[in-house]
């Protein structure tokens, strides 16, 4: 499975960001997907992910602003960033699991303040 993360990029506080995973190779529809983020001197966190039949998970700092959603077809995976804080500013993650972890390789979020 290869990730392929899009879309980031330098945005202001209160602005909007949508970044996206592209999914390649053997891919499962029931895979649960998600995002994580790390930010300078941080530990990567989770910030969303979406598992099979669609439960989505939201950390408790993101919830009410960033929607998670996946196109099956597109195999694509998304992140729909709102209300964009100056803390928000990490790298960004794509994360694929099913028997197995497969990583993107990151796309940068910048929140100025």
């Amino acid at each position: 499975v290869q990730l392929v993360e899009s879309g980031g990029g330098l945005v202001q506080a209160g602005g909007s960001l949508r970044i996206s995973c592209a999914a390649s190779g053997s891919t499962r529809s029931n895979a649960a997907m998600g995002w994580y983020r790390q930010a300078p001197g941080k530990q990567r966190e989770l910030v969303a992910r979406i598992q099979s039949g669609g439960r989505t998970d939201y950390a408790d700092s993101v919830k009410g602003r960033f929607t998670i959603s996946r196109d099956l077809a597109k195999r694509t995976l998304y992140l729909q960033m709102n209300s964009l804080k100056s803390e928000d500013t990490a790298v960004y993650y794509c994360n694929y699991h099913w028997l197995f972890d497969a990583w993107g390789q990151g796309t940068q979020v910048s929140v100025s303040s």
